[in-house]
């Protein structure tokens, strides 16, 4: 189990985030949600320790973040950042330093395995010795989630995982992600900005305004009323070909 407890942070004397709480289960898929400059990134960084929170906790499994060593942190929660900046590394090498934490003398044909599994579900298998610097943005964003899985993690971090991404290679980013989860029970909180895509791939929803939490919850939580107090639009909830989606108005 992943606890949020009551994470504060601030820039200086601006605060960013004040008494963010809530849970998530092993093979879940939270999305985080809320407009820019609601704390979302900087939420998602107090989690993994980049960043210190001024007080609040973070416990997974019944364990402290902040009593981990960097190895098990490493072991425990895996980060894909917004933006990334390995660039001479070939696509291989860059999956292989996700299994750092558990290398202990040299590099096991298990370690080599698992990577050359994870490029193929991620869909890079044909690109494994070319150099990051070669590739777009979608299929580098493809190889940092490669490399994240890899790590075995209880937690699973993504800053806008499909930012770079066609809306095809969004919906088979997002698919993937959630079947890795439930297959291997880690829990998933995904920064995202697309109200839809969260809806149709994430089981539990947590909006931040002004750096609080609003709401938490499943898709009862989503609601013409929440979306028009935390981004200030109207919107309407419909049901099409039995899923919800958002309507802007």
């Amino acid at each position: 189990m992943i606890e949020i407890r009551d994470i504060a942070f601030s820039y200086g004397r601006q605060r960013i985030l004040n008494g963010v709480s809530f849970t998530a289960q092993p093979g879940e898929c939270v999305g985080i949600l809320g407009n820019n400059g609601a704390g979302k990134s900087t939420l998602i960084t107090c989690i993994n320790r980049i960043r210190t929170p001024e007080r609040g906790e973070v416990i997974i499994d019944g364990k402290p973040v902040r009593e981990m060593s960097r190895n098990e942190m490493a072991r425990t929660i895996a980060y894909v950042a917004q933006k990334n900046e390995m660039s001479h590394a070939t696509v291989f090498d860059c999956v292989l330093l996700g299994r750092k934490p558990y290398i202990k003398w040299s590099v096991s044909q298990e370690d080599i395995d698992l990577c050359e599994a994870m490029i193929r579900r991620v869909g890079m298998e044909q690109f494994q010795v070319r150099s990051l610097d070669e590739l777009s943005g979608g299929e580098l964003q493809k190889v940092m989630l490669a490399r994240a899985l890899v790590q075995q993690p209880k937690l699973l971090l993504l800053d806008e995982p499909t930012s770079n991404l066609d809306p095809r290679n969004q919906y088979e980013m997002m698919a993937l992600v959630r079947q890795i989860a439930r297959e291997q029970g880690i829990a998933v909180f995904i920064v995202i900005h697309d109200l839809n895509l969260a809806l149709r791939y994430c089981d539990r929803f947590y909006f931040l305004k002004d750096g609080t939490g609003y709401s938490y919850g499943g898709l009862e939580t989503v609601t013409a009323e929440t979306i028009q107090t935390v981004y200030g639009i109207k919107a309407e909830i419909a049901q099409i070909n039995g899923k919800q989606v958002v309507v802007l108005d």
